[in-house]
């Protein structure tokens, strides 16, 4: 089993309240975050820009395995997540992952290269735990 971790402070409460995240590995270090940099245009990130990011690395290093695997030795793949906050009752929810994916395989048929791309994006371990809707739109250049 691998553990990794990551942990938050808020200081004040409410809008008025300043948070700061870290990691285990200090790629993060007190980066702020708060009402401003969730809900406005504040400089820090935010729980939906951090998970962006694990779901288009998860996906694309899921997707780089598979295709090795199935022998491609070659490629080049760029993705983007775009996360979606909406209000759902008194609060907010995560209801979606947009996988954006822009990929260069030489040799894999397009129809190939779907399959895969799908199984990726089902079974990376960041869409597994997402109790969102994931979609993916890929290109093959």
């Amino acid at each position: 089993m691998i553990i990794r971790s990551a942990s938050a402070r808020y200081v004040g409460l409410g809008k008025d309240g300043k948070g700061h995240v870290s990691t285990q590995s200090g790629v993060l270090d007190d980066q702020p975050y708060g009402f401003n940099t969730r809900f406005e245009d504040g400089k820090g990130t935010n729980p939906e820009e951090l998970v962006a990011a694990a779901h288009a690395s998860c996906f694309t290093m899921a997707l780089s395995f598979a295709l090795a695997k199935a022998g491609y030795g070659d490629g080049e793949l760029e993705t983007t997540a775009k996360v979606s906050l909406d209000k759902e009752g008194e609060g907010f929810k995560v209801t979606k992952s947009a996988l954006s994916l822009t990929a260069r395989v030489p040799g894999i048929a397009e129809d190939e290269f779907a399959r895969i791309a799908d199984d990726a994006k089902a079974n990376c371990p960041i869409s597994k735990l997402l109790n969102a809707e994931v979609t993916l739109d890929r290109r093959l250049a």
